[in-house]
C-alpha cells in the first residue's frame, strides 16, 4: 500500500511541476538549442474576411465596428462579418444601422437563427466567406490597426495554416483578479512564442487569430477553435504559429465571480483535452508536438485530480517520512492561504496568485462536474466585467 501510496505521490507532484513551471524552462533551454526567429512577409496582403462574432452584445458592438474602420489594410482585399449567434437584444439593429452609415465599407451581417454557440455560428457565416483568408475576433476585443497586416505576414509558407495574435489586459491593473490573470497570460504567451518558433502552437485564442480559408471545417460546436484548431491542424502536418505583434485589447475579468465562470467555461471538454487524440503519442511522426501538447495540456488538464490525489497520497503516508509531512503541511497552508484571501479580501500579491490558482483548480473541478452530469453546453453568458 505505501509502496503504491508513494507513486501516486510523486507522478502528481511531477505532473503539478512540470505544468507550473517545469516544462516552461525546459522549453528555454530547448529554445537555446534549437529555436529560430520567426519570419515575416509583409507583402503578403491576400484577400482577408475578417468575422466578428457575438451574442447580445449591444454594449460593445459600435465600438468594434468603429475599431474596424482603423484598421490599415488593403480596403479593397478586406471585408468584414457579423456573425450574430442569434442575438436578442439590439446588437443586430445597430449592425445594420452601421451598415447604411457606412456604405464605403464591406460589411454584412449574418444572422444564425438558433443560438447554438459561438463556434455553430463561425460554422455556419463562413460558408459565406469567398475571400482567401479569415480573422476571427470577439465583439469586445478591440483591433490593433496593424493587427491584420502582422497575422498576413506570418503566413510565409504553405505549412502555415492557423496564425494567433497576442491578446493585452488593458485593465490589469484596475483589480487584483484581472491582474493575476494578466501575469498568468504574460507567462503563457512565453511558452506559446517558443512553441510557435520551434514547431507548432498547441492552443491559440478566441480574441484574434486567422487561417486560411479554404482549410476551414466544420467544428462540433461545443468545441472552441482555441484548441480544435491548432491540434486539428498539427496532426495534418500542419502549423499553427503565434505572431505576438498582431495584438488584440480587451478587458480581463475584474471580479472571481466572471473570471471563474470564464474559467468553467473553458474547461468544458476538460476530460477529452487530456489526450484528445492517440495519434498525439506518435512523436516519432509530430514530434515537438507531441512534447508540447503532454507539457503544455496534458499536464495542465491534470491538475484537478492531481492536487487531489497528491493531497490523499500526504495524508496517508504522513507518518512515513518528513517529506510526505512537509508536503501535507504546504498544501493546508496553501489553501488556508486562498480562504483567508477569499474572507478578508486582502490586496496582497502573493496571496492574490494562490487565491487565482486555487479558483482555476476549482474551475476544473465545475468543469468535470458538468461533463459527467451532461451539464456542458456550448454557449455561455459572457462575463460583464469584460465588456
Amino acid at each position: 500500500m505505501d509502496l503504491f501510496m508513494r507513486t501516486i505521490f510523486y507522478i502528481n507532484a511531477f505532473i503539478i511541476i512540470w505544468a507550473m513551471g517545469g516544462y516552461s524552462d525546459s522549453l528555454k533551454i530547448i529554445d537555446k538549442v534549437i529555436g529560430k526567429k520567426a519570419k515575416k512577409d509583409y507583402s503578403h496582403k491576400p484577400s482577408v474576411t475578417v468575422m466578428i462574432v457575438a451574442h447580445n452584445e449591444e454594449k460593445v458592438i459600435t465600438d468594434k465596428l468603429h475599431n474596424i474602420l482603423e484598421i490599415d489594410y488593403p480596403k479593397d482585399k478586406i471585408e468584414f462579418i457579423v456573425a450574430s449567434d442569434n442575438s436578442t437584444d439590439k446588437t443586430n439593429t445597430l449592425v445594420k444601422e452601421f451598415i447604411e452609415d457606412h456604405p464605403e465599407l464591406k460589411l454584412s451581417l449574418f444572422e444564425a437563427k438558433e443560438r447554438k454557440g459561438k463556434t455553430n455560428a463561425q460554422n455556419e457565416a463562413q460558408k459565406t466567406v469567398t475571400t482567401d483568408f479569415l480573422v476571427m475576433t470577439d465583439a469586445n476585443s478591440m483591433l490593433d490597426k496593424n493587427s491584420i497586416t502582422e497575422l498576413m505576414a506570418s503566413f510565409t509558407s504553405d505549412d502555415i495554416s492557423y496564425v494567433a495574435g497576442k491578446v493585452t489586459f488593458i485593465n490589469n491593473n484596475i483589480s487584483s483578479i484581472s491582474g493575476a490573470e494578466s501575469s498568468y497570460w504574460d507567462s503563457d504567451l512565453a511558452i506559446r512564442d517558443i512553441e510557435s518558433r520551434i514547431q507548432t502552437i498547441t492552443a491559440g485564442n478566441g480574441a484574434i487569430y486567422a487561417c486560411r480559408n479554404k482549410e476551414y471545417k466544420d467544428f462540433d460546436p461545443i468545441q472552441s477553435h482555441d484548441t480544435a484548431m491548432p491540434m486539428d491542424f498539427a496532426l495534418n502536418m500542419k502549423r499553427a504559429i503565434a505572431n505576438h505583434d498582431a495584438i488584440a485589447y480587451e478587458k480581463a475579468g475584474e471580479v472571481v465571480e466572471d473570471e471563474f465562470g470564464r474559467k468553467v467555461r473553458m474547461n468544458r471538454l476538460l476530460l477529452k483535452h487530456i489526450l484528445p487524440d492517440i495519434r498525439i503519442l506518435n512523436i516519432f511522426k509530430y514530434k515537438w508536438f507531441s512534447y508540447f501538447y503532454f507539457g503544455h495540456r496534458t499536464c495542465r488538464y491534470l491538475l484537478w485530480v492531481s492536487h487531489l490525489l497528491i493531497f490523499v497520497a500526504s495524508v496517508m503516508l504522513f507518518q512515513e517520512s518528513w517529506l510526505y509531512a512537509f508536503a501535507f503541511i504546504v498544501q493546508v497552508l496553501f489553501y488556508l492561504l486562498a480562504l483567508i484571501r477569499l474572507k478578508l479580501q486582502l490586496k496582497n500579491k502573493i496571496l492574490t496568485m494562490i487565491y487565482y490558482y486555487t479558483v482555476t483548480i476549482f474551475a476544473q473541478w465545475v468543469g468535470v462536474f458538468r461533463i459527467l452530469s451532461g451539464q456542458a453546453k456550448p454557449f455561455w453568458e459572457k462575463a460583464e466585467s469584460t465588456r
